[in-house]
């Protein structure tokens, strides 16, 4: 699918195809899912080379960061879907040409979506190309800011729900759905850092001297504010790496300390039924004399010699603390 926006007075328009003409000139050309014959006719009409998916996923920074024929190739990873169980992180790669800003992507995240809506109400006001861009740079930062808000209060319920020390046992939250919790809110919290990384890669590209584009005071202030909020959520995604790896250590330390009780029980049973067990075997060996088989009262006196030897070390362990 193909979406043309063309500069308008109060913005930027989303235009139907059908009146894409040679007096109509899109400032914004929004690739997405793209076929190869959609593909092949941008190719034509604006005389650019649109990389295929498989150049997209180049992880080298000359495949994903590179300038040709005039106009800036540049690709980001962005993460989509959110809201649903599993995000998905895909490359969307940014074409600024000094006539138009073209984007080819596979995924919609929402800041795609709500950048158009913006620039259909008008919001957009500088429709230069690389304003665009920068304008459109800075919505997908506020939504990798509202994502990490989103991770941020995850990570605080699960705080909650690791030490909720006063609740009763039956009413803590099981370990498996905690150790679940904490790997969504981990793999969320990566996939932001990681794009955060990218777009911050792409910026510094982007506002190279030799782009020319910094020559600009009033995209050079813009920029600065960008790369300001890029440093600022790094560092925080940053931080919230390190609540999810400590919730993930405590929780597996809650783990160790069930299990290690569980085992304790058994080992006390164990020693507790040892020593009758030392006692049956005394009594059930035949010997010619033992004196305890001749007594009126020798069966029921093992019984109570075992009962006593069980009672012994569990009042021990008791008076040390073990139970």
């Amino acid at each position: 699918m193909i979406r043309y926006f063309h500069p308008a007075p109060d913005g930027v328009r989303l235009i139907e195809t059908s009146l894409l003409d040679g007096e109509v000139r899109p400032v914004w050309v929004d690739l997405f899912e793209p076929s190869e014959d959609e593909k092949r006719l941008i190719g034509e009409r604006y005389g650019i080379d649109v990389p295929t998916r498989d150049e997209m996923m180049e992880i080298e920074p000359s495949n994903r960061l590179y300038q040709e024929d005039g106009a800036l190739f540049m690709t980001a990873t962005l993460v989509a879907q959110v809201e649903q169980e599993e995000p998905r992180s895909a490359p969307v790669t940014f074409i600024l040409s000094p006539e138009r800003l073209f984007t080819l992507r596979y995924i919609n995240p929402r800041s795609f979506r709500s950048f158009a809506i913006n620039a259909q109400r008008g919001q957009i006001l500088d429709t230069r190309p690389e304003m665009v861009l920068t304008s459109l740079l800075e919505v997908v930062i506020n939504r990798f800011a509202d994502i990490l808000e989103r991770v941020g209060s995850e990570v605080d319920q699960i705080s909650r729900d690791v030490f909720e020390a006063d609740k009763p046992k039956g009413q803590r939250k099981a370990l498996d759905q905690l150790i679940n919790a904490i790997g969504r809110a981990g793999d969320l919290n990566s996939r932001v850092r990681e794009a955060l990384v990218s777009v911050a890669r792409l910026v510094s590209y982007f506002t190279h001297p030799a782009n020319g584009y910094s020559r600009q005071e009033e995209f050079r202030e813009h920029i600065k504010s960008l790369g300001r909020d890029l440093a600022y959520l790094t560092d925080h995604a940053g931080f919230q790496a390190n609540k999810v790896q400590f919730l993930l250590d405590a929780t597996l330390g809650r783990i160790s300390i069930e299990q290690n009780s569980i085992i304790k029980i058994f080992s006390v049973a164990a020693v507790v039924f040892l020593p009758p067990t030392l006692v049956a075997s005394i009594y059930g060996m035949n010997f010619q004399f033992m004196p305890e088989l001749v007594l009126r009262y020798g069966y029921p006196m093992a019984l109570g010699l075992m009962v006593l030897s069980a009672i012994g070390p569990y009042l021990f362990f008791k008076r040390k603390g073990w139970l």
